[in-house]
């Protein structure tokens, strides 16, 4: 029979057919059929019966009270309350006739499944710079969920470093900046553009302490191996090694390890390789620092050139952007033939042509209206 829903888009309700009539019928949710199958039983009984009014009056009761008891399920279910599980999410910036709103950046730091990716060796710098930035400057624009789901993957991360011990300095980054922009936030501005109770975000900014203070009594747990140590490693190997860092702090922490890893990390070739592929020559010449002999001390220049500009970013694995279709995903994400191997339910006809990289700070700036 023809009927009108709540809305143009809904599908409408749903109506059983009794003797007196067409009766109104919401079945009901996913999460409570399992738990409540008698319950669904006897209204199901009660409204084609229909005999007389109290068996309708109960099958109304039975209704509210099915509604009631999904109402407290999905409330004490945090993960169906704000947190998803998906590899791939639809952004879309403007509302149209199918779709209301838009796509904000907390609901696609909510959907978007981080406390899988930061598991994967590949993604988890990846993560963390995004937190990171987030910390400095979008805080303030999560939602409350977003904001719980924040601290919830942060919390993982950091019990992460503390189990395996790896990349602790990315973390105590990490959480200087949060702790600077909540005592920020807190003293200066006040609870007027945090979400929730402030006592909340005491307590909050009381566990990063903690944090910070457990990631500083961090002890690494020294291994014992009679085999091949890096030590034993020829010259050039370990030369080869020192290379492939991108990051000049990583070169120092192994340059400790040995006096012969300290002899390669100060190699000048090796920091003027470094500073070439994260700087342009223009900005050489803006900044040039000499030493005592006359020569550009290339260590010098790096430090100095990462404070005025920023550094070529290098990551395992990062979300992609498709042109064509305007979906954020994970890229080795597959579900079989139906994605055609593309990571996202693409339509174009060749969709690796339409992907692009997407850094931390370009995620940010795809929620930017």
């Amino acid at each position: 029979m023809p009927f009108l829903g709540q809305d143009w888009r809904s599908p409408g309700w749903r109506w059983v057919k009794t003797e007196d009539g067409w009766k109104r019928f919401e079945p009901f949710g996913a999460a409570l059929q399992g738990g409540n199958s008698q319950l669904n039983d006897i209204s199901h009984a009660v409204i084609l019966t229909g005999d007389d009014d109290d068996e309708m009056y109960a099958s109304e009761d039975c209704e509210s009270a099915a509604k009631k008891r999904k109402k407290d399920h999905c409330r004490n279910n945090t993960d169906s309350q704000c947190f998803y599980r998906e590899n791939w999410i639809y952004v879309h910036k403007e509302s149209t006739r199918e779709r209301h709103g838009y796509c904000t950046l907390g609901e696609a730091f909510n959907r978007l499944d981080f406390s899988s990716a930061i598991k994967d060796i590949r993604r988890f710098n990846y993560v963390v710079k995004l937190l990171q930035l987030i910390a400095k400057s979008q805080l303030t624009s999560l939602s409350g969920a977003a904001q719980k789901n924040y601290f919830s993957i942060l919390d993982k991360i950091v019990r992460k470093v503390m189990e395996d011990h790896h990349n602790p300095r990315l973390i105590k980054d990490l959480l200087q900046d949060l702790s600077s922009t909540l005592c920020i936030l807190i003293r200066g501005v006040g609870k007027s553009v945090l979400v929730g109770n402030i006592n909340i975000w005491m307590c909050r900014l009381e566990t990063i302490r903690l944090w910070q203070q457990q990631l500083k009594n961090l002890q690494m747990n020294k291994q014992v191996n009679d085999g091949l140590t890096l030590s034993d490693l020829p010259l050039h190997m370990l030369s080869n090694i020192l290379h492939r860092f991108s990051d000049g702090w990583d070169i120092i922490t192994l340059g400790q390890v040995t006096p012969t890893l300290y002899m390669l990390s100060e190699d000048r070739q090796l920091w003027k390789k470094l500073c070439q592929y994260h700087f342009a020559e223009k900005q050489f010449c803006r900044h040039l620092i000499l030493s005592e002999k006359g020569h550009i001390d290339w260590k010098l220049m790096y430090f100095a050139l990462q404070k005025y500009y920023p550094k070529k970013e290098q990551y395992g694995d990062t979300l992609h952007f498709c042109r064509h279709c305007s979906i954020l995903f994970w890229k080795d994400y597959h579900l079989a033939l139906l994605l055609k191997d593309s990571g996202h339910p693409c339509t174009a006809s060749d969709p690796n042509t339409c992907l692009m990289p997407v850094s931390p700070q370009h995620f940010i700036d795809l929620f930017k209206f």
